[in-house]
């Protein structure tokens, strides 16, 4: 079993970068947050060939679980011939504006006259000479490359994120061991002041009435049953011990985690409703506590 804390890994990480080549410039921004399964939203520029596809095959290599969000922002360097006239497009702009006056005048109604610097305004008009470039490929292998660096310092945040969640839960394991140990010694104690008052109980009971001494055993074997703990606290040492196998184990667990959390749970509960006891009662109110701290964090463990 290995025992390197930085083996947890966070779901949460933040990455950016900036670049330029092939007279664009661009800006990284890479993000994640806690999620069921894996969940990719990018935001990059379409027009670039196969953009969003080679991103989406690298992302899952380094990340298993989370929300992740991704954005491209990719601009032209500036250039002598930036712009183009779209003259089929102007064109179109020309016949629509015709339409509209001579519909407006048959109405009776007079439009504002159009300016050649709205018209060039429109969309699809005047279009930057970067779109007009059909050969992307030299420009898509620049931004994967460059994407590479990205991912790395994802990954190594999300690592180091894990490394403090790793201490965190460790801690909360060591908490609940200890917990667990105290309950086990409160019960011990318990169980001689148990002893007692069934004693007086039976005394009471066996003075009033002629009671058949194999109900009297049966009762009391009925009240020890309810009122013993030792499964619940063995079954909460058990979820410590593969609480701790899981956080040294490589991969993601935290969904392992998470259902054991289910399990601490639900000891915690029994261990409450059996206590008759305000020492063994506040012990499983501060197990609940605990355990419901530790669930949280869980949530961010890939």
């Amino acid at each position: 079993m290995k025992g390197d804390v930085r083996v947890t890994t966070s779901m949460t990480g933040f990455a950016s970068g900036t670049g330029a080549a092939l007279g664009y410039r661009w800006a990284w921004d890479l993000r994640s947050v806690n999620a069921r399964g894996l969940d990719l939203r990018l935001r990059v520029p379409d027009w670039v060939s196969g953009l969003e596809q080679g991103l989406r095959a690298r992302l899952p290599k380094a990340a298993n679980r989370g929300a992740i969000n991704l954005s491209l922002r990719l601009t032209r360097e500036e250039s002598g011939s930036a712009v183009a006239l779209d003259s089929a497009a102007l064109d179109a702009v020309l016949d629509a504006l015709t339409e509209v006056e001579t519909r407006a005048m048959d109405r009776g109604l007079t439009l504002a006259p159009s300016s050649a610097q709205g018209l060039l305004a429109l969309r699809g008009v005047l279009e930057a000479s970067a779109s007009d470039d059909p050969e992307t490929a030299p420009l898509l292998a620049a931004l994967l490359d460059d994407f590479e660096g990205v991912v790395t310092a994802f990954v190594e945040m999300r690592k180091a994120e894990g490394a403090a969640l790793h201490g965190v839960l460790a801690e909360a394991l060591t908490r609940i061991a200890e917990l667990a140990a105290d309950a086990r010694r409160i019960a011990a104690e318990r169980r001689g002041d148990m002893d007692d008052a069934f004693r007086a109980s039976l005394a009471r009971v066996t003075d009033a009435v002629d009671v058949d001494p194999d109900r009297i055993a049966q009762e009391l074997a009925v009240l020890a049953v309810k009122s013993d703990i030792t499964e619940e606290l063995d079954r909460l040492d058990a979820h410590v011990v593969a609480a701790r196998e899981l956080l040294a184990q490589e991969g993601p667990v935290g969904r392992k985690l998470d259902f054991l959390m289910q399990e601490f749970n639900r000891e915690a509960n029994t261990l409450c409703s059996k206590s008759q006891h305000s020492g063994l009662t506040s012990v499983g109110l501060e197990l609940k506590v605990v355990i419901d701290q530790l669930r949280e964090q869980v949530q961010n463990v890939e």
